[in-house]
């Protein structure tokens, strides 16, 4: 078998989480004292961390013996059992939530975000160990240009939203046999990524979602819901997959598929399952855990609980391990207009019971 490189393993947001839901789950294993000693770690490494780059510096200083500790009688533990000579990641493929980059980060197994294209030939930035930023996919490669653009492709400033365009050496000639797409995806030389960022002070690029699959609200706002649905599944052990929808809605919905053996640990009873499921949802509004995630109009109002998980065999992912949603809205439009009801709001609602009562069996 081909040994793995120790420096360097390509991962996507879904086997992240998986990996952080099988450690957590092996400390809670492990009895109430190490539950607490592993949470209590995690947060001081994260008051320690910072976001990377500011990683111990000023007062954070004072906590490195606390680091030290945890790090001693936790996460050296856990960086054994996980892969004793794995030093980072480096994720790709998707947009990595920035709790699941602080909760490596945090065990000494730090998952630096990249970004790429298939069209430029395909990496444009990423982080590293000598340069990070979590929350962002890293400052660019060398010899390229970067912009982030209005509609017309006109230079936005730093901190501002727009396009990422880019251009240089490592940019494609163009589709093969195809100069109609050549020539709306490179215009005077810029690729046109049709992906949404901003670039900070400090040169580093945040990649918000692609602009094809922004959602729009009622009153014309649009927002991308990656981030949101990486982190309702990351954060919560009782839901699998999340969908977000909203087409110049009132309010946002989410089609939901979840972890039937997680929730039979909590109970068999639908109606007090689906109020489970809210509470994961509801921890992101004022007053929540996860308050302050997100802005509180985007968060979705009213779910569908689905039965088939989305797969490659169903059609519903594909072969990168990405969702494919325009095929999840046509396969589920009913449950989606279901949502825009009275009944269908509701947690509880008739179908969400129906479902759940077939899942807790």
């Amino acid at each position: 078998m081909k040994a793995i490189n120790p420096h360097l393993l390509m991962s996507v947001p879904a086997l992240a989480a998986n990996f952080r839901k099988n450690i957590e789950a092996g400390i809670e294993k492990q009895g109430e004292i190490a539950w607490r000693l592993f949470r209590q770690g995690l947060k001081v490494a994260y008051a320690y961390n910072g976001e990377g780059h500011n990683r111990g510096k000023g007062k954070r200083a004072m906590l490195k013996p606390l680091v030290t500790f945890y790090d001693k009688m936790i996460f050296s533990k856990i960086r054994q059992n996980f892969a004793s000579n794995l030093a980072y990641f480096i994720g790709g493929g998707a947009l990595l939530d920035i709790e699941l980059q602080r909760f490596f980060y945090a065990i000494g197994i730090p998952m630096y975000q990249g970004y790429g294209l298939s069209e430029a030939s395909p990496i444009i930035s990423a982080n590293c160990a000598a340069a990070h930023k979590l929350g962002s996919s890293g400052k660019t490669m060398p010899r390229m240009d970067i912009r982030i653009g209005d509609d017309a492709m006109n230079p936005l400033p730093v901190g501002q939203k727009g396009e990422i365009l880019i251009r240089g050496g490592n940019v494609m000639k163009g589709y093969w046999k195809n100069p109609e797409a050549t020539a709306e995806t490179i215009v005077d030389g810029w690729l046109r990524t049709g992906d949404m960022g901003y670039l900070d002070s400090d040169g580093y690029l945040y990649v918000l979602g692609r602009t094809k699959s922004l959602l729009i609200s009622n009153d014309g706002e649009k927002f991308s819901p990656e981030g949101i649905e990486e982190s309702i599944t990351a954060k919560s052990e009782y839901i699998d997959q999340c969908v977000l929808h909203n087409n110049q809605s009132p309010y946002t919905t989410a089609l939901l598929t979840v972890n039937r053996d997680a929730l039979k640990r909590r109970t068999t009873d639908p109606a007090e399952a689906a109020q489970i499921i809210a509470g994961e949802i509801s921890a992101y509004m004022k007053g929540g855990k996860h308050d302050g995630l997100f802005p509180y109009r985007w968060i979705p109002t009213a779910f569908a609980i689905i039965e088939e998980p989305f797969s490659e065999k169903n059609g519903m992912v594909n072969s990168t391990m990405k969702i494919v949603k325009h095929k999840v809205y046509e396969k589920y439009a009913k449950e989606i207009e279901m949502l825009h009801t009275p009944d269908g709001k509701k947690p509880d609602s008739a179908d969400n019971l129906e479902v759940l009562a077939r899942l807790l069996i």
